[in-house]
Parts: structure tokens; C-alpha cells; sequence
């Protein structure tokens, strides 16, 4: 593999046509939204608006209509969803779902799983989190411990995730177990539908540095599933799961969860900045239309039906250095000490993104794993 993966791609007429209705929604909806809350981004949960947006049919749009979808082309996905964050609206609730579970559940899921989820998916009623890391793992996913184990038509559970975002607000859980005995690695591996009210499953929720919760820790004792909770095909739950990584890795919440802090970088910069303000918020600029276009050629791959694992790592790696340079750059540019309390909104948002950011190196795969994979597409290693 090549940098040559990056073609670049526009966004179709078609898809493009839907910004504007996006942004009249979002000016009205979040007109009296205040910037704090807009900097919690991806993160910020609220089922209310996730149900808004069923309603206009912006959620699970790529899924068929038969299910409550639109049949909409993965670009015009892209537009609602950049809209969306760029805006800081709350999305949390509904996002896991949305961007891989109702496409996991559609991709490799039984008739009657996708006749069970996805409809109430996309009215933005039922939320999913991801259950792939582990004590010890991190992002290792081939090193995972948890075992599924058969007994007559049960699968018995046993293990522990961690670092599981939403699991204390959600209704399932897409989780990559170990099916086989004495398998290594990549090796009998399997997914299920897992869900969070059975006995035996003990959530915990993990505080951030601003006092949030959304990592949890999730223990599953003995947690009996019926045969129908298996997605996929049994022992396949490693090609299946690294298709899903494309969707986690590659869209603009890779580089977007900080846009709050540039904009409100950009009010405090005002009208006349000096030279080194105009450079270095011409050089953020510059960075994040070449990240979104990365982006873009990822969804054209996407669309395609391809698997762009490489690339989709390529966009997360440098999306998070992105995001996690913006905030000691605004405190370099502007004599403005972030504060937690009172204080100018700038203030404010400095000081929950500067909290945030170490994170943004984590959530989605470990800055060390993703290299490892970069370099194994470039033949390195």
C-alpha cells in the first residue's frame, strides 16, 4: 500500500444538496446551546435530539428503507455528520449505532437481528457501544481474554471491557469474544449482540479529568445469551471486526472533536491578528482541510465496498495529533488562562479540551497500535 490510497473525492451535488438543510435544523434546534456544551462534541448525549433526528431521517441513513434508512450514499452521511459536529451538537446517544453497529448488524446480522435493531436504530430509540477493549489489551484486540462458551443452544460469557464509551446508556453491546478454546490471536474470535440488562453484567462508569462519565468498565459473570445473539459467523469475528474499524477510525469526528476551541480561538484572535495568530490559524486551516480530505477519500473507499484499514488508521493517527496540538497552541496564541468556572467562553472551552485531549490518543485504537498497522500497509514490518 501507498499514499496513492489518498485520491481525493467531492462530495457528489446530490449529497452536498443536504447542507443547508442540515444548518437551518441546527440553527433552530441548538439556538440557545451554549458553547460549553457544544465542546463536548461526539460525546455530548442527549436521546431527545438522537430522536429529532430519526425523525428527519438522519440517523442510520446508509441503512435500507425497508429497515427505516434512506438508502443514502455514504457521502451524503458525511455531510449530516460534519454538520452535526462542526455545530457541537449532541449526538452521543444514538452515534455508535449509526456510524458501525447498524451497518455491522446489516453487513453479517441474521434476518431477524436486522428486523429487531435496525428500525429502532434509525429513529434514534436504541443505543449500542462497542465492546472490543480489555484489561491488559488496550488496542492489542488479538490478545482479548473474554470467553463465550457453548452449552447446548447458550452461549455462556465470562470477562471483562474496558474503556467502553456509553455502555451505562446503552441498550447493547456489539462485543468481540473468544469462541474457541486455546485459540491465539487472530484466531476464534466471534461477535455477539449482547444485551446490557441480562444478570451477570455489572457496568461501571470510569470519571474523566472533568468529572464526566463516558468510559465504563463492563463485567460479564456467567451472563447466558441465546443462540440468536451471535453475529456473523462463528471464529470469523476478526475479518468482521476490522471491517468495522473502517467506520470507526476514518470519519470527521477524527478531527473535529476540537472545533469549538478553534472557534472560539478565532473570536478571541478577532479582526487583526498578528503574524504569528495568522500563521498558526492558517496552518490549523490548512491541516484540517487536508485531514477532512483524507477523510473523504476513505468514504469513497467505503462506498466502494472496500476495506480501507491502512487508510482509515492513517486518518485517525493524525486526526488525534491534530486535535491534541490545538489546545496548547491557543494558550501560546492568546493571554487567556483556560478556567473551569466562570471566565470567558474561551476560558471555559480551553480548559475542558485541554482536559480532554490526552484521550483523543486513546478512544478508537492506541497511537502506538495504529502505527503498527500503518506500517504494515507500507510494508515496513
Amino acid at each position: 500500500m501507498s499514499i496513492d490510497q489518498f485520491k481525493y473525492s467531492r462530495i457528489p451535488p446530490e449529497a452536498e444538496a443536504l447542507r443547508g438543510e442540515v444548518r437551518q435544523f441546527l440553527a433552530d434546534a441548538l439556538k440557545d446551546y451554549p458553547v460549553i456544551r457544544r465542546a463536548d462534541s461526539w460525546m455530548g448525549f442527549d436521546e431527545e435530539f438522537s430522536r429529532r433526528l430519526g425523525a428527519r431521517g438522519w440517523v442510520g441513513m446508509a441503512l435500507p428503507k425497508r429497515y427505516g434508512g434512506s438508502d443514502a450514499s455514504p457521502f451524503a452521511r458525511y455531510v449530516v455528520i460534519e454538520e452535526l459536529l462542526a455545530a457541537g451538537a449532541p449526538v452521543s446517544a444514538h452515534w455508535f449505532a449509526d456510524r458501525q453497529s447498524g451497518p455491522q448488524i446489516l453487513h453479517f446480522g441474521t434476518d431477524a437481528q436486522r428486523d429487531r435493531h435496525l428500525p429502532a436504530i434509525c429513529r434514534g430509540e436504541q443505543y449500542f457501544c462497542i465492546g472490543m477493549s480489555e484489561p491488559n489489551s488496550g488496542s492489542d484486540l488479538a490478545s482479548i481474554k473474554t470467553r463465550a462458551r457453548r452449552e447446548g443452544d447458550k452461549w455462556v460469557v465470562n470477562g471483562q471491557k474496558v474503556w467502553t464509551t456509553n455502555a451505562h446508556r446503552s441498550h447493547y453491546m456489539i462485543a468481540l469474544v473468544r469462541t474457541a478454546e486455546n485459540s491465539k490471536r487472530q484466531e476464534g474470535l466471534s461477535q455477539f449482540i449482547i444485551d446490557l440488562s441480562l444478570p451477570g453484567i455489572t457496568i461501571r462508569p470510569i470519571k474523566d479529568l472533568t468529572g464526566s462519565e463516558h468510559f465504563n468498565e463492563v463485567f460479564l459473570d456467567e451472563v447466558v445469551l441465546g443462540a440468536d445473539a451471535l453475529i456473523g459467523t462463528e471464529g470469523e469475528g476478526w475479518s468482521q471486526v476490522t471491517a468495522e474499524l473502517a467506520f470507526e477510525r476514518s470519519g470527521p469526528e477524527r478531527f473535529l472533536s476540537s472545533i469549538a476551541l478553534i472557534h472560539t480561538l478565532i473570536d478571541a484572535v478577532g479582526r487583526s491578528p498578528d503574524a504569528l495568530q495568522a500563521k498558526e490559524i492558517g496552518r490549523l486551516a490548512a491541516r484540517l482541510v487536508t485531514l477532512r480530505n483524507m477523510s473523504l477519500s476513505v468514504t469513497s473507499q467505503l462506498a466502494a465496498g472496500e476495506n480501507p484499514a491502512w487508510a482509515a488508521s492513517c486518518v485517525k493517527d493524525l486526526g488525534a495529533v491534530f486535535e491534541q496540538e490545538i489546545p496548547e497552541l491557543a494558550q501560546l496564541l492568546v493571554e487567556i488562562p483556560p478556567t473551569a468556572e466562570g471566565g470567558r467562553d474561551h476560558a471555559r472551552v480551553l480548559a475542558y479540551l485541554t482536559q480532554m485531549a490526552p484521550s483523543f490518543s486513546l478512544r478508537g485504537g492506541t497511537r502506538e497500535i495504529l502505527r503498527g498497522i500503518i506500517a504494515r500497509g507500507l510494508g515496513l514490518r
